[in-house]
């Protein structure tokens, strides 16, 4: 499985940007897909995940402000996001993993929230 992430960018606190995940290769064995961030010194954090279900998990401090989506017949994923916060500021991954429980990662896509 590729992930290739994209989206990111320069916004203001307040503003919205919408990240997309395009998968390829051995999509039908993707059970869960999301997005990790990792702002500089922290260490990586799960934002929010979807399951092949629909079944979506975020972290505390996004709920209401983000939304994670994904487009089966597409094999795109995506992440809203709304009202964002200069500690938004981080880079972000697309991440998947299979029934088998295999990772993946995409590469990082940076977004930078001014204040």
């Amino acid at each position: 499985v590729q992930l290739q992430a994209s989206g990111g960018g320069l916004v203001q606190a307040g503003g919205s940007l919408r990240l997309s995940c395009q998968a390829s290769g051995s999509t039908r064995s993707i059970n869960t897909i999301g997005w990790y961030r990792q702002a500089p010194g922290n260490k990586r954090e799960l934002v929010a995940d979807i399951t092949s279900d629909g079944d979506t998990d975020y972290t505390e401090s996004v709920k209401g402000r983000f939304t994670i989506s994904r487009d089966n017949a597409k094999n795109m994923m995506y992440l809203q996001m709304n009202s964002l916060k200069p500690e938004d500021t981080a880079v972000y991954y697309c991440w998947a993993i299979n029934k088998a429980f295999t990772e993946y990662w995409g590469q990082g896509t940076q977004v930078t929230v001014s204040s």
